[in-house]
């Protein structure tokens, strides 16, 4: 079982629990009262590289396990996850800071996509075809990538790191999973399941380090390394592209995302009260699918931002831990300062505030639920993404405007449309620049669907059959019988 007291903090290579080979440690803040719940070690590039050394030398024989073997580690991976559900929930709470009700449906999540992938496992097929001149057959292979550097973020410690672990598995490549600073205790708590289910040793490596740049560029540099999947900032996905260009790696990038939430005068009011409530606020806003721009059919503008504003500020603002908390800390000051900035900046040109708009004092990093009204369209607010619990709200009057304001964005990749004509809802979302559109749903992941986004949302897409083939080869071969 999985609880904070007994959460391994070093690293974890080639199956083994290790310090890392310099002397010093990273500090594991709680957000919601700044106390350190632990220290874990702190890789080197020797010890990243020994990671590549284990992951290599784990892959031949990874790969060619039955398809079945892995399938059934993959499938127990999932068991266990869902045994140990309530310690993992309390741990993310407590390193991330989000509410114990989010953390909880984050580890179902995060479980989901061992269940999902043990299913994958035995569907990697092959085609064969007659070449149309008739000259030869063309067989089709998919064969696993290699060595693969999976990078995940704070926002969802277990869910970012399953995503990307199970695909990799059930692909037959090895890897390493190198998580965010701030929230290493659910990665380490992960691999402390996967060794329980039996994956081998040198699979699954798990690394932290407080000089990421040096540490992922060492690995980036070694040729043995296939593949990098990376979920983050968009700023730093460019930075990888271009490292990963050096020795041409295969990347798959989950970016930035600025959601727009469309909702036209016919849409029922009360689903897309709870749609904006789930989409802006699960994870309190910390999340690359939240709802960051709020477009509302000038008929209903003033409820909508009413009723909204109403729910917002009634919701209980406290420890993430706590059970009645529903709505958390946010990761650290820096993150609060940031949001406040937005804040002050919308508010400097114009906006409204309904409720909230100011982080009050004390320790913990939080800052209130807020809605926006007013907001100037050329605010900051307006074109870069908030993660945080703030909901602007803009109004506009035609189709054709709600969806040039949709698309003003170098994001794309969630979108939220509400309307009862599913006519134009299927319109609107086919226009839309964007690689997932939720129609009247505040919830757009399932791991059985292809997750990713377009423009400078990143490339390539995460779940359902196509999360696997991104971490496969096609392998043709040309022959005659």
């Amino acid at each position: 079982m999985i609880d904070i007291e007994t959460v391994p903090t070093d690293l974890f290579i080639a199956g083994r629990w290790r310090g890392g080979s310099r002397d010093r440690r990273i500090d594991v803040l709680n957000p919601s009262d700044g106390q350190v719940l632990a220290a874990v070690a702190d890789a080197s590039v020797e010890d990243a590289l020994a990671a590549v050394d284990a992951a290599s030398e784990a892959a031949k024989g990874w790969a060619s396990t039955p398809a079945r073997q892995r399938s059934e580690i993959l499938r127990r991976c999932f068991e266990l996850m869902i045994r140990d559900a309530e310690p993992l929930a309390r741990l993310i709470s407590l390193e991330n800071g989000k509410a114990l009700k989010d953390a909880r449906g984050e580890v179902a999540y995060a479980a989901e996509f061992f269940r999902w992938f043990a299913e994958e496992a035995v569907r990697i097929n092959g085609d064969l075809s007659i070449a149309p001149s008739g000259a030869n057959r063309i067989l089709v292979q998919h064969q696993p990538i290699g060595v693969s550097l999976l990078i995940t973020p704070w926002n969802f410690p277990a869910a970012m790191a399953t995503r990307k672990i199970a695909p990799a598995l059930a692909a037959g490549c090895t890897c390493i999973l190198k998580p965010a600073t701030e929230t290493p205790l659910t990665a380490y708590a992960v691999a402390k399941i996967l060794a329980e289910a039996g994956v081998p040793d040198g699979v699954v490596n798990v690394l932290t380090s407080s000089t990421t740049s040096q540490v992922v560029n060492a690995m980036l540099d070694d040729p043995r390394v296939r593949k990098l999947s990376f979920t983050g900032s968009t700023e730093v996905g460019r930075i990888l592209l271009r490292k990963a260009a050096d020795q041409v790696i295969h990347c798959s990038m989950e970016l930035g995302g600025n959601a727009p939430f469309v909702v036209f005068d016919d849409a029922d009011i009360d689903k897309a009260i709870e749609g904006a409530m789930v989409a802006k606020m699960r994870n309190g806003g910390e999340a690359c699918t939240a709802a960051n721009r709020f477009y509302v059919q000038r008929g209903i503008a003033d409820e909508f931002s009413q009723r909204l504003s109403r729910r917002m500020s009634s919701m209980k603002v406290g420890h993430g831990v706590l059970e009645d908390t529903e709505c958390g800390p946010l990761v650290n000051a820096a993150a609060v300062g940031k949001v406040g900035e937005l804040v002050d900046d919308a508010v400097g040109r114009g906006a409204r505030v309904l409720c909230g708009g100011k982080a009050e004092a004390g320790s913990g990093c939080f800052f209130p639920p807020t809605v926006l009204v007013d907001v100037p369209r050329d605010a900051s607010i307006s074109q870069e993404e908030i993660f945080g619990p703030v909901a602007p709200i803009y109004v506009f009057d035609t189709e054709d405007e709600a969806v040039g304001l949709a698309n003003r964005t170098e994001y794309g990749l969630v979108a939220y449309v509400y309307t009862r004509d599913l006519a134009r809802g299927l319109r609107v979302s086919e226009r839309i620049e964007a690689g997932m559109v939720a129609l009247n749903r505040g919830l757009v992941s399932d791991p059985a669907a292809p997750f990713g986004g377009v423009k400078q949302s990143g490339l390539g897409r995460e779940g359902a059959h196509h999360g696997m083939l991104e971490f496969t080869e096609a392998k043709y071969i040309a022959t005659d019988w």
